[in-house]
């Protein structure tokens, strides 16, 4: 049978301390990786709610654009000037020779 061998107190301490710092390495791991789990639900939620006020406003956007439609006609807006130039429709005339 081999001869057992005893470590020295200053041994024994640098190897206490590798597993304490493993240990507490561990524990950080596992705390950061709840807290990004927690991080990214936030930012997902925020991003959910961003997304469906985007869709509101482009719902908004189209019904406005409709009524304003509906009053002016076709035309283009210029935000720069704010003035409004609707769209000459070409009036069908109808000639004698094309009754």
């Amino acid at each position: 049978m081999a001869k057992e061998i005893k470590f020295t107190k200053e041994e024994v301490g640098k190897i206490n301390q590798l597993r304490q710092n493993v240990s507490n390495v561990f524990t950080q791991l596992g705390q950061l990786s709840i807290e990004k789990r927690r991080r990214v639900e936030e930012v997902e939620k925020v991003e959910e709610g961003l997304h469906e006020e985007h869709k509101n406003l482009q719902e908004q956007e189209k019904q406005l654009f409709e009524s304003l439609n509906e009053k002016y006609g076709d035309g283009n807006y210029d935000p720069s000037t704010n003035t409004f130039t609707p769209i000459e429709k070409a009036e069908e005339t109808v000639t004698e020779e094309q009754k």
